[in-house]
């Protein structure tokens, strides 16, 4: 054996997996396999100046490298079993909340001290919510700002450089099964190990299913979110964000039941593109350095649409609606409500003239000749309905940007030590299809190498 455990992802879910192994047995021989860059070398090439839109790099500097998807963003780790997942369902309420809160105490005592832990429990806001038809759910939510997470990854990997052994820019293209444990394959490259932790976070997702199909490993179909990012001046959810944060806010559309609801709020932060398979979608950042600071606030509106037999292809559906708004828009579209409500196209000198300065520039355009009408109805409604708590929300000036999309891997067949069919390949974090939040991919990294440790001593 090369190794003694292999793991393929350096997201949340893989580097709380290597830190939490070599805390427990320092003397693991330990891979990790990552297809973008270090986390220094990790820069987006758009400067708003000479490239002003996305380039379709090889490998996306915001979504790959060692941090993964959520190093740039704005560090939100929920402390809740009430959504980002369902690692509860495989190991229990108590211990996954346990785990997200040792995953708390890494972050701070790895330069997060200082950082402020937000509460939605009991708030004044939850009974405002519930008596105008919108409904929060509650978490505690620690904001470490993209600022502050980028110092805590570094000094994870400062921590880990030297004990465990890294590749970068090395996409792993096959997983096998040998008997002894399992073979990682690099081209003409082959590193063997008795234990391989997958952890490829949701832009591994069509990778992960041909892992699954290669080794005969059950999944089911998972749902796919689209929606929109909407900005508005900061003072519209101040009274919110001041106290809560982050408001995880859910509402049911008269017109269709949909569920549509809020997710990654980013107070005072800024709209930024994602390349996710070689398609462009919309994401939001916020920073913790008042001087980073921007006047808008940015979040998510997202409805969630769970296919039945016999279409099972629910990621293939959401990448056909984010390549028709590629299509249209050269890459993402911004359109002013007032506009999307009015059923005309937003211009540049309508964009230009409206109350609030863009902090992605976005090609402006029309989103009802992109997004599914029940998709985009369910918005609207939601809009309303968050005008009545935070008036201002349905300004004609609000600016909507799309498509934003997340991805889900097909759900995968694991045990309750997060274990597929094949004894020791286990799959965590995003790309499992279980965990949808940086808490709860880091919880079931932490989850995975103690069962390692406890279960391997002799390796």
């Amino acid at each position: 054996m090369n190794f003694d455990v292999t793991i393929i992802g350096a997201g949340p879910g893989g580097i709380f997996s290597a830190y939490e192994l070599i805390k427990l047995n320092p003397k693991l021989k330990i891979a990790l396999f990552e297809m973008g860059n270090p986390l220094e070398k990790r820069k987006c090439p758009i400067d708003g100046k000479k490239v002003k839109t996305c380039i379709g790099c090889k490998s996306c500097a915001i979504m790959n490298g060692f941090g993964g998807a959520g190093a740039f963003s704005d560090g939100k780790y929920n402390i809740t079993n009430q959504f980002g997942g369902t690692l509860h369902e495989y190991i229990g309420k108590t211990e996954a909340i346990n785990l997200m809160k040792y995953v708390d105490e890494i972050n701070l005592s790895h330069g997060g001290e200082g950082t402020k832990l937000y509460s939605t429990a009991n708030s004044e806001f939850k009974k405002i919510c519930v008596q105008n038809g919108l409904h929060l759910l509650d978490a505690s939510v620690r904001h470490l700002g993209t600022d502050i997470n980028y110092l805590v990854l570094e000094n994870l990997f400062n921590e880990l450089k030297d004990k465990v052994t890294f590749f970068f820019n090395c996409p792993v293209e096959k997983v096998k099964k040998t008997q002894g444990g399992y073979e990682v394959v690099l081209g003409d490259k082959k590193y063997t190990s008795k234990e391989c932790i997958i952890s490829a976070g949701r832009s591994g997702s069509k990778w992960m299913e041909d892992v699954c199909r290669d080794l005969d490993i059950p999944t089911r179909s998972n749902r796919v979110d689209i929606g929109v990012r909407v900005e508005l001046p900061a003072e519209v959810f101040s009274h919110i964000t001041d106290k809560l944060y982050e408001s995880k806010i859910v509402y049911r559309t008269e017109k269709f039941q949909d569920l549509v609801r809020t997710f990654c709020m980013n107070p005072k932060g800024a709209v930024v593109n994602e390349n996710t398979n070689g398609i462009v979608t919309v994401n939001g950042h916020s920073y913790e350095d008042p001087s980073l600071q921007t006047e808008n606030t940015n979040f998510a509106l997202l409805v969630s649409k769970h296919f039945s037999e016999p279409f099972k292809d629910s990621n293939g559906y959401g990448e056909s609606i984010v390549k028709l708004s590629n299509m249209l828009g050269g890459g993402v579209i911004v359109q002013r409500f007032g506009d999307l409500i009015r059923g005309q196209r937003s211009t540049v000198s309508r964009i230009e003239e409206a109350f609030i300065t863009p902090t992605l520039m976005a090609t402006p355009g029309d989103l009802s000749l992109v997004m599914p009408k029940r998709i985009l109805d369910g918005i609207i409604e939601m809009i309303y309905a968050l005008d009545k708590i935070a008036p201002g929300t349905a300004n004609d000036d609000t600016l909507l940007y799309g498509v934003e999309v997340k991805f889900y891997n097909m759900e995968v067949e694991i045990n309750s030590h997060l274990e597929t069919k094949h004894q020791g390949l286990y799959v965590i974090g995003d790309c499992s299809g279980v965990t949808h939040s940086l808490s709860h991919a880091s919880a079931s990294g932490v989850f995975v190498a103690r069962d390692i440790v406890s279960r391997y001593e002799g390796l």
